[in-house]
């Protein structure tokens, strides 16, 4: 099941309707993956993974340790958009890969300071 997603201003067509969202946490340095399907016309949170733990950042409840990624499926009811606050003064940008973890064909955006991003279907208005 295709979908499109809008980042920011631009359309981009996933073949599974599944994106990878990831980067690096500002204060511990390690890795935060999120994966979301579209469905509906909202983003459905369907897993989370973080390297290590500490400054808010603890594995969800379930979690289990998966090549060095503590890995868990949040329940969290489905989201109409992401806003990614482009601040320019963390480690990097974020990642949004096509499909499940660790994703392909990835794009970084705000790794400068700018405008806030949205990440929404495309059927969502601003």
């Amino acid at each position: 099941m295709s979908a499109c997603l809008m980042i920011g201003a631009k359309a981009v067509m996933l073949a599974s309707g599944v994106f990878t969202l990831s980067w690096t946490h500002s204060v511990e340095r390690t890795g935060w993956a999120e994966t979301y399907r579209i469905e509906d016309g909202r983003l459905h949170l369907t897993e989370a993974r973080v390297m290590g733990s500490g400054a808010g950042m603890d594995p969800g409840p379930g979690a289990t340790l998966q090549d060095d990624w503590w890995v868990w499926t949040p329940d969290l009811p489905p989201l109409p958009q992401l806003v990614l606050a482009a601040s320019g003064a963390t480690v990097s940008g974020w990642s949004i890969c096509a499909g499940p973890w660790p994703g392909t064909d990835c794009e970084v955006v705000g790794a400068k300071k700018d405008e806030p991003i949205r990440v929404r279907p495309c059927s969502q208005r601003k």
